[in-house]
């Protein structure tokens, strides 16, 4: 079963549109993506869970083809605290008041922060490639200003991103994937025909900015108090990283999420930063042997000896 037997799902949130599919069956498992992608950056891994759960797949707001709504000036419309609360309402509009939930890149900061506010729904959340927004802005250096510079020029002011990117978005589209394969599976021709087609799209370049530029603002105060209350992640989390990516060559992976979730395991992947797409197969197996554990006792944040690099 691939992910076009998936069915198709519309779901409105506070007026915004959430498009989504389902398939298999089991207990609920939420996937949302990374930039610049979409829902179908899991078109490897979905059907292996789907085999053995009811897997969700999203486009979170500004991306895919859900709605992307003109961003408000606190920058409100796209923090991660109002993304999240898109995909509680969706899933629990299917029924699920509680559930897993794996996200890539920014779906990994989405679910963080779905994990904070919602720990009644959130079981299990498993985050790919990716260490705390805070913890990132409080930690920059040469290496974090280089290979994701990105972050700084999305969330410049004025207009700047917008009117640059919008000049050639296929090449910038193009450049979020060049270099960034370490020697795994490629992305395949039909998933970046998918991404350019959503990300040329109206309103995508702008609504995926705004993204950006709420994670270097709004995200930072949420994150920031969640911190000063002591919240931290209660559900089990799993962290998988690539090997050879920017966050696994810099970061303690586990151990910096140890100071942000109470109970941490994790590994690297045999990849770079897209690590659903390069590696599959490990992603599956670890996803699914996450997901199909009843529990598991809170782990020492090095994991059992298994820390970031």
């Amino acid at each position: 079963m691939g992910i076009e037997q998936f069915d198709p799902v519309e779901f409105e949130h506070g007026g915004v549109k959430i498009a989504a599919s389902v398939g298999g069956s089991g207990s609920p498992v939420l996937l949302l993506h990374g930039y610049p992608q979409t829902k179908y950056m899991w078109h490897l891994v979905a059907p292996r869970l789907a085999e053995q759960h009811t897997v969700v797949l999203a486009d979170l707001r500004g991306y895919g083809d859900s709605d992307k709504p003109t961003p408000a000036p606190d920058e409100s419309t796209y923090s991660k605290r109002a993304m999240a609360a898109d995909q509680l309402a969706l899933m629990r509009s299917l029924g699920h008041d509680s559930f897993a939930v794996a996200g890539h890149d920014r779906g990994g900061r989405v679910a963080h922060r779905l994990a904070l506010d919602a720990p009644e729904a959130v079981e299990k959340v498993a985050l790919l490639d990716i260490v705390p927004t805070l913890h990132m802005y409080e930690n920059v250096d040469r290496a974090m200003a280089t290979s994701y510079f990105h972050w700084f020029f999305l969330a410049s002011p004025n207009g700047v991103a917008e009117k640059l990117l919008r000049v050639n978005p296929r090449a910038w589209l193009r450049s979020r994937f060049d270099g960034r394969n370490a020697g795994g599976r490629p992305i395949d021709d039909a998933a970046y025909a998918e991404y350019e087609r959503c990300f040329l799209s109206y309103g995508a370049v702008a609504a995926s900015i705004a993204d950006y530029r709420s994670a270097a603002t709004i995200d930072l105060v949420h994150d920031g108090e969640s911190r000063e209350r002591g919240e931290r992640i209660e559900a089990p989390l799993l962290a998988l990283w690539g090997g050879q990516s920017y966050v696994g060559k810099n970061f303690d992976v586990c151990s910096v999420w140890s100071e942000y979730a109470r109970d941490v395991r994790g590994l690297p992947v045999d990849s770079d930063h897209y690590v659903a797409e390069e590696a599959p197969d490990q992603v599956s197996v670890e996803l699914l042997k996450f997901f199909n554990e009843d529990r598991h006792p809170a782990l020492p944040p090095h994991l059992n000896g298994e820390g970031g690099s």
